[in-house]
């Protein structure tokens, strides 16, 4: 059963999101046609069209929030973090094989590192989105340390492994406090006040469901779907920004239908993956020379240009299209739930606040994308 909700006292004001998912659409659309032919590169215009359209449409009070980031930013972060991470990498590599040959498992220590690093890529990452985020002019800020978020996150996870999952909600609130305490608007000081006790008293039976779900694949859908709503009616109504607080009335089931629907189009997409490769070794196995007894060559098939340039194209349409599925689906349908569904209080707190941060870097959003933690995302 859902959690009783409160009835919205008079005094409370809105969000809304009144954009059109046609236009969305359209924008992925052409993004992903864009990504093809620029091999990628196109990405970080697209995100930031895709952040634009999103921010721009979503009104508190009547007034939008605007998101001022560039994908120029986005670009250069990327290489800076490229420039850094391709050593790292192939270090990596080199002194992994090295290690094997000596104890088994020892590359585990540059696994953990690796790990690490993408902690602190996921908050330098956040960071940059929050500072580049403007309502009524000003400016949200963000601080705190990527390397003492990567080290929480890292504890946390050890937890969530020793417990089977059953440490999650706690993890959850532990690291949305840290973010949000060095979060703000303004003189407005953010504030998260969540608990992991609240949290896993909301889903502890999807955790007990988890595993029939996975053996049985078919109510998987519905379990993340339920785990999700909940997570992020939790989220939304324990964030506050000094005085401003606000209340999800998110139902449990109200993404049923949006992650059925983006299953639906995985399922469609991978048939249709299967019968693109069938095609091409059946092409290549036809133009590929006979083995001795007269038989087709599928080795040589295997290995037949065609069928290695057919196989690639075919993936990269494939991941295009997967893009698109989850940016429609997972991201805009989502977030305009969300921004439907969702009450502020006290919002005259914000007429009276000032002061205006710095805006951070891009090299965390770049950090994000070389290790691929935001594929598909915001």
């Amino acid at each position: 059963m859902d959690q009783t909700l409160p009835a919205p006292a008079p005094s409370t004001r809105w969000t809304r999101f009144h954009g059109m998912r046609r236009a969305f659409r359209n924008l992925v659309l052409r993004g992903a046609l864009l990504e093809l032919v620029t091999f990628g590169f196109y990405r970080f215009w697209l995100a930031t069209d895709i952040r634009r359209h999103l921010w721009s449409h979503t009104l508190v009070d009547g007034d939008p929030l605007e998101y001022v980031g560039r994908a120029r930013e986005l670009l250069i972060g990327f290489l800076i973090a490229t420039a850094i991470l391709m050593p790292a990498y192939l270090v990596y590599f080199l002194v992994g094989i090295e290690a094997e040959r000596v104890q088994a498992f020892a590359s585990l220590p540059l696994s953990l590192f690796l790990y690490l690093f993408a902690q602190f890529a996921v908050y330098r990452a956040r960071r940059y989105r929050v500072t580049r985020t403007v309502w009524r002019g000003l400016r949200f800020t963000m601080t705190g340390s990527g390397i003492g978020y990567a080290w929480r996150a890292a504890l946390w996870d050890l937890a969530v492994l020793l417990s089977l999952g059953a440490a999650l909600p706690w993890r959850q609130a532990a690291l949305e406090r840290y973010r949000m305490r060095h979060t703000a608007y303004g003189d407005l000081q953010g504030g998260f006040d969540g608990t992991g006790r609240e949290l896993f008293r909301r889903g502890w039976h999807l955790w007990l469901l988890t595993v029939p779900a996975l053996l049985t694949i078919i109510p998987l859908p519905f379990l993340i779907a339920a785990w999700r709503a909940t997570m992020l009616q939790w989220w939304v109504s324990n964030v506050r920004f000094g005085e401003v607080r606000f209340h999800s009335y998110l139902e449990r089931r109200a993404l049923f239908g949006t992650y059925w629907k983006a299953t639906g189009w995985w399922v469609l997409l991978g048939i249709l993956m299967g019968l693109w490769v069938s095609g091409i070794f059946g092409l290549a196995a036809a133009l590929a020379q006979p083995a001795p007894d007269g038989t087709p060559d599928y080795a040589a098939a295997f290995a037949h240009p065609l069928a290695l340039g057919g196989l690639g194209f075919g993936y990269l349409l494939m991941a295009l299209a997967a893009g698109v599925v989850v940016r429609i689906y997972l991201t805009r349908d989502i977030w305009a739930r969300i921004v439907e569904t969702t009450a502020v209080y006290g919002l005259e707190a914000a007429d009276h606040a000032t002061g205006q941060g710095e805006a951070v870097d891009a090299i965390g959003e770049g950090f994000a994308g070389g290790l691929d933690l935001n594929i598909g995302g915001l």
